[in-house]
């Protein structure tokens, strides 16, 4: 398949269908997609989704790409905001069969592969572990001597995204470690921890690293995005080697590049 590029360099628009629709969570649900035409993509990247009404008004949402290149559908995780405009449709409109405005894929710098390298540090806030989800995916395709880590902070446990799929590759993955921690819910028993990310849990990261990572990706809110690079650069972590995506900045693009819009 092959990537939609008009005359011009812009990527079109194009039907995608929906072949499966899963819960996730209680808020969330993953929607494989089947592009007609589609070349693939880097680990990291995200598409643009296009809703038009029958008056012609038209809502466009930014969603990370959660499975992994060598997959030949396209994995987009929606959390429904009851106050929005987009997800409240794929939660409750859309069914397997039905046909979804795409383009992309879109985004270079928040991407990984095999040529990157490691030891790679992955620090994701709620929605935002979807595109670090495609890494790990396409780690263990590709690169699984590459050592990874990922920091997944979530709510509490009903709201923590692949988390079956999280564990069993913890487990059964060489080089892969994994830690969970959980805001708004207590006590919490392994494999997860009880509060923020802070200081003291980034010194022990990076001591099991062997200290700062070759890379390290934080995607979540901005606020999460602000509080988690600043640990990192108190840590020594070189500023360059920091890769950021974040979403809630724009009122008119809430959820943009990186996480499911309203």
């Amino acid at each position: 398949m092959e990537q939609i590029v008009p005359p011009g360099g812009r990527l079109a628009w194009q039907e995608a269908t929906v072949t499966a629709i899963a819960p996730l969570t209680p808020r969330v649900k993953g929607f494989m997609l089947k592009a007609p035409v589609w070349r693939g993509f880097r680990a990291g990247q995200h598409v643009d989704v296009r809703l038009t009404a029958p008056d012609g008004y038209q809502a466009e949402r930014s969603y990370s790409i959660g499975s992994a290149p060598e997959s030949p559908e396209i994995e987009l995780v929606v959390e429904r905001l009851d106050e929005g405009e987009v997800s409240p449709f794929f939660h409750e409109v859309v069914e397997p069969g039905d046909t979804i405005e795409i383009r992309g894929p879109i985004g270079g710098h928040f991407t990984w592969g095999q040529r990157d390298g490691g030891p790679v540090l992955l620090v994701g806030g709620g929605s935002g572990v979807v595109p670090l989800v495609s890494m790990l995916r396409h780690r263990a395709h590709v690169a699984p001597e590459v050592p990874m880590t990922l920091i997944y902070s979530a709510r509490t446990r009903d709201e923590v995204i692949f988390g079956d799929e999280l564990m069993m590759r913890a487990e059964s993955e060489p080089n892969l470690t994994l830690i969970l921690t959980i805001t708004r819910e207590d006590p919490v028993q392994a494999p997860f921890r009880m509060g923020r990310i802070g200081a003291e849990l980034v010194e022990e990261v990076l001591e099991g690293l062997g200290g700062a990572p070759k890379l390290s990706f934080v995607c979540g809110s901005t606020a999460f995005v602000d509080t988690a690079t600043r640990l990192l650069l108190d840590m020594d972590v070189p500023f360059p080697s920091i890769k950021t995506e974040r979403y809630g900045g724009d009122p008119a693009r809430t959820g943009a590049i990186g996480q499911p819009g309203p």
